[in-house]
């Protein structure tokens, strides 16, 4: 249905959790607090959290070129699942996302098979710079730049490049910052002492702390140097922390973003999980998480995203080296950010919606405001299985016997319900994000 009135609901929306009802006619948001009783079928939302449906500014749905780990259709129902209402999609598949034409046949793909609206990222590399600076900016949420480590080719090391990607775009350059160097000398280290039997637990050693501040200091000094809108994609360390001010996202230039992975599990978990926790950058110490929960709530951390990146149980299964880094996480982020107890359903609103929203300039989407899409998550208090009815391609979880609080009941979608009590259901294909950009 495109109109329903949501009733006694929990809403939450703009630093507030207030009890009320919430009217959606025509796939919008026609009245928020006291609706009024009519002819509109009614939603019992019987007390539970209804938030702005989480915008992810970053998820890897494998297509095109690996559509054996996944694809936009299988990764989009379930982010819908988790309540995730819109993606940013990475660039990294096969054919590189590094040009108009890329660009075109990715929003062309998800036109036709996406559930959740959708907008990607123009890759950066060495050798493109033309095409990011006369890219139309319509078309996609912002540039990638892999600083110092990539995945597929992307690599942007060239000082003179780097230097111009900064000085020239005005769109939002979305960076990963690792030092390659610093981790190639770490793992050559690890091999002499290990040989190829190097353990799990060595990750966070390989990718280190060092890596990564040397990666993300250079993208904020030359941020700084240009005036550039930087925003420095799943960081890892308490160090790090530093590089970035606390307070009011409008305020900034220059943002930051943490992972759900990273604020939920530390290295404590790599004898346990292993590969099935290998991501890059990776997830690091104790007191690196403690950090990074501390930088949420002080506003150093603006944005909360997943870095949903799935690969096969079999290529999970390999020896260090061989296993690739990225998991599956979708359909679980929103409801791992209720674990942690310095979170409420404000912040998880404010990071995960609210921010992003305003970060990439999405128009009328992110707030549980008159007049915008309705893209609508409701979250209620009977836990599940984070490792059973995985809809991700893939087929596993990293969440696989933690057992969560609280659970997705409802998705809708530009209106649409299209997830209820564990089910997918049927509708619409999601919408191209659109921006206001002058």
């Amino acid at each position: 249905m495109s109109s329903v009135r949501i009733v006694n609901a929990r809403l939450v929306n703009e630093g507030t959790i207030v009890e009320g009802d919430l009217l959606v006619r025509d796939g919008r948001i026609a009245a928020v607090g006291t609706v009024p009783a009519g002819s509109t079928p009614e939603y019992d939302a019987a007390g539970a959290y209804l938030l702005p449906g989480m915008i992810d500014d970053q998820v890897h749905f494998r297509e095109p070129g690996f559509e054996h780990k996944g694809t936009i259709a299988t990764e989009s129902r379930a982010a819908i699942a988790g309540g995730i209402t819109s993606y940013m999609e990475m660039p990294n598949c096969n054919p590189l996302t590094i040009n108009q034409a890329a660009l075109d046949d990715k929003r062309a793909r998800a036109s036709k098979a996406s559930q959740a609206n959708f907008a990607f990222y123009l890759g950066a590399t060495n050798d493109n710079l033309e095409e990011i600076k006369s890219v139309d900016p319509t078309s996609t949420c912002g540039i990638k730049v892999f600083m110092g480590a990539s995945t597929g080719n992307m690599l942007v090391d060239n000082e003179e490049t780097l230097d111009g990607i900064f000085a020239s775009t005005p769109l939002v350059i979305a960076t990963h910052c690792e030092d390659t160097p610093t981790i190639l000398a770490n793992e050559a280290a690890a091999r002499r002492q290990y040989g190829e039997d190097i353990p799990f637990t060595e990750h966070p050693n390989i990718r280190s702390a060092e890596a990564c501040y040397a990666s993300s200091s250079l993208a904020v000094e030359l941020a700084r140097r240009h005036r550039a809108r930087l925003h420095v994609l799943h960081l890892t360390t308490a160090r790090e922390m530093a590089l970035f001010t606390a307070g009011p996202l409008q305020d900034k230039r220059i943002t930051a973003e943490a992972c759900v992975h990273h604020l939920y599990f530390d290295a404590d978990w790599y004898a346990d999980k292993g590969a099935d926790i290998k991501c890059n950058p990776a997830i690091k110490l104790p007191q690196d998480r403690a950090a990074l929960i501390s930088a949420v709530t002080e506003d150093r951390i603006d944005v909360i995203a997943t870095d949903h990146a799935p690969h096969t149980k079999e290529e999970k299964a390999g020896p260090y080296g061989q296993v690739p880094a990225g998991l599956p996480l979708v359909q679980h982020a929103l409801i791992s950010l209720f674990e942690q107890p310095r979170f409420d359903a404000a912040t998880i609103a404010r990071k995960t919606a609210h921010a992003p929203a305003e970060l990439f300039a999405v128009a009328d989407r992110g707030y549980l405001r008159e007049g915008y899409h309705a893209d609508l998550v409701l979250i209620d208090d009977q836990g599940i299985d984070g490792g059973a009815d995985v809809l991700s391609k893939c087929g596993w979880s990293p969440f696989a016997g933690v057992r969560f609080t609280h659970r997705v009941r409802a998705t809708w979608v530009n209106g649409h319900l299209r997830y209820g009590d564990g089910q997918l259901i049927d509708g619409p294909m999601g919408e191209a994000l659109t921006f206001h950009r002058a």
